[in-house]
């Protein structure tokens, strides 16, 4: 299973979808992927930072990567 998680003063969001069932053009699994891209796309617009997640060292992204287990999004930090 793939998820986005996008931090927030709520705590996270979370995102799911299956890459095997996209894969299989799986209606629903594709429709999620794309969510996710969506906002991944415009939490980096609004200047967020993304990780990849994964078994071994946590990467800096700034593609969406549908194959990721997880992708954290980080909101940017504001001081004051």
């Amino acid at each position: 299973m793939g998820m986005l998680r996008i931090m927030s003063r709520r705590g996270d969001d979370r995102i799911t979808w299956d890459p095997k069932k996209a894969d299989a053009n799986d209606p629903e699994a594709q429709a999620a992927v794309r969510e996710a891209e969506r906002i991944f796309q415009e939490a980096r617009m609004r200047g967020a930072t993304a990780f990849r997640v994964s078994p071994g060292p946590t990467e800096r992204i700034d593609k969406f990567d549908r194959t990721a287990e997880q992708i954290v999004i980080v909101p940017r930090v504001v001081g004051g």
